[in-house]
């Protein structure tokens, strides 16, 4: 009855609606810095759940480096990311981020000012979380940030050791 992208939008408008609605009125009851706190353990968990997903839908079994950067690839897609790799060796993937949906929703809900605090506890610990769910030996960086006035966000994983 309806195409898969009419019913993707719905689905993608209605995951990042719920996000931001459920942390105001957390925000709302408990303040700014427990809604944050709260968010970071529910993204802590759900990028576990969505990796594993990633994983079974990409038909993904070596859970190495280049797995994880093609489960991340289609949360990039799924959540409307701009994005490229910029450099990939078996060790190391480094991605520049030039546009995020969860910045842009800030931007529109006037909350732009939040936007480097919220990010430097929510981004870490959902691809901290993603990292894990493939090898817990893989270190996450992101050396720079849009959140921060930078023109994109540098996300870095590398393997250690």
């Amino acid at each position: 009855m309806f195409d898969d992208r009419i019913i993707a939008d719905y689905l993608r408008r209605s995951y990042l609606s719920v996000d931001g609605l459920w942390f105001v009125k957390v925000e709302e009851q408990h303040g700014f810095d427990e809604a944050l706190q709260l968010d970071a353990e529910v993204w802590r968990i759900l990028a576990k759940i969505q990796a594993r997903k990633a994983c079974e839908l990409l038909d993904l079994k070596t859970r190495t480096l280049a797995d994880l950067a093609a489960s991340l690839a289609l949360k990039f897609a799924a959540e409307q990311y701009e994005y490229q790799v910029v450099n990939q060796t078996p060790d190391k993937v480094e991605i520049e981020i030039t546009a995020c949906p969860w910045l842009e929703l800030l931007h529109k809900s006037g909350r732009s000012h939040l936007a480097a605090q919220v990010a430097a506890a929510i981004c870490p610990t959902d691809f901290i979380a993603w990292a894990k769910e493939f090898d817990k030996g893989i270190a996450v960086s992101l050396p720079e940030r849009m959140c921060n006035g930078e023109h994109g966000c540098r996300l870095v994983l590398k393997v250690s050791g």
